[in-house]
């Protein structure tokens, strides 16, 4: 899920621009800080989702391949962070191929940034004792949570195969995990159906074969029109599919990206959008401007309809989600006439 772009704003964490003897020492202090609100917060992710009043904010990063797209990853992270989300998520790159930077990044988010975060896992190119040695290593780091995914191919094939010794679906994976780990386990939904799936009722079968092998709760592909998740989280609860549906919101900040992702992932963009779109297509500010606008809306309507929570996918930068998220922490739809009388669409 979310297809990972470098980029973000430039930026050291770590920095002091006061120079002398006192810069390391307050540096020392903010890492140890930063450790105490993280013991003193760490709770799985299932039972954050519904625990209060508020929906939960969380936001995905992608492993950079560059020590400055790092620098930006740590910058974007800095920034994000006021805004308090309930835990965060780092992807594991096509064809497993970030797994162990996926890890580092997690366990520094956690240990330096205070944050809750969490791991995505993939089966593609591990064998099942391979998984295994991978699990071992994040109980040992002390995580709670991991994301459960088949897993995209590595770079340069198109379909996706089974690895000899490895797993098949990622509902297998998910089995894996809940009979001997203890992680919170997350999985992904599609409310426009897998791009790989002959069916949108055979797409929901599979979801509900991987909830009930130990999933707690789920987060969506991208998408932009409201109606495709609300529709398919009536059509997931009639079959019984019971774990929180996150939306999953991506802020559009540039239109060609935008239509490399929506290729990628089968996203369907509504006509009034890309038409509006494509007529800021050479201003990108204004591209940005419409796309924080956009989102948004899309969130507020979604949260006034009883969404759980929104999972905003970063690309590694911070400005949209932050100024999204801070709109709709003033304006606080979850708790509008609307969504007095709304059933919890999540």
């Amino acid at each position: 899920m979310g297809d990972s772009l470098s980029g973000g704003a430039p930026g050291r964490i770590g920095e002091n621009p006061q120079a002398g003897c006192g810069a390391p020492v307050r540096a020392s202090l903010d890492t140890i800080v930063s450790r105490l609100r993280y013991d003193l917060a760490n709770v799985r992710i299932d039972q954050i989702i519904g625990a209060g009043p508020d929906p939960v904010f969380s936001f995905e990063f992608f492993p950079p391949k560059t020590p400055e797209g790092e620098e930006n990853l740590y910058a974007a992270i800095e920034q994000l962070r006021p805004l308090d989300p309930a835990y965060v998520s780092v992807t594991y790159g096509a064809g497993g191929s970030t797994r162990g930077k996926t890890l580092e990044i997690v366990s520094r988010i956690r240990d330096e940034f205070g944050l809750e975060a969490m791991a995505h896992f993939t089966c593609v190119g591990a064998t099942v004792e391979e998984l295994r040695t991978t699990l071992d290593e994040m109980s040992r780091l002390g995580f709670d949570n991991v994301l459960a995914l088949r897993g995209d191919p590595p770079a340069g094939q198109e379909e996706w195969t089974k690895t000899d010794g490895g797993l098949e679906y990622s509902a297998e994976l998910v089995e894996l995990i809940r009979g001997d780990y203890e992680f919170a386990i997350g999985a992904a939904a599609f409310p426009e159906t897998h791009i790989h799936a002959t069916s949108a009722e055979e797409d929901l079968r599979h979801l509900k074969t991987k909830v009930d092998a130990g999933v707690d709760f789920l987060i969506t592909q991208l998408f932009f029109d409201n109606a495709a998740y609300f529709e398919f989280v009536a059509r997931a609860r009639a079959l019984g599919v019971d774990a929180p549906i996150i939306p999953g919101i991506l802020p559009i900040t540039n239109v060609a990206q935008l239509h490399r992702i929506a290729s990628l992932c089968g996203a369907v963009i509504p006509d009034g959008l890309r038409r509006e779109l494509d007529a800021r297509a050479d201003d990108p500010e204004a591209v940005a401007e419409l796309g924080v606008a956009y989102a948004t809306l899309q969130c507020a309507e979604l949260l006034a309809g009883g969404a759980p929570g929104i999972h905003f996918y970063t690309l590694n930068r911070s400005p949209a989600t932050r100024a999204i998220v801070s709109a709709l922490k003033l304006l606080r739809p979850w708790e509008s006439p609307l969504a007095a009388n709304a059933a919890p669409a999540g």
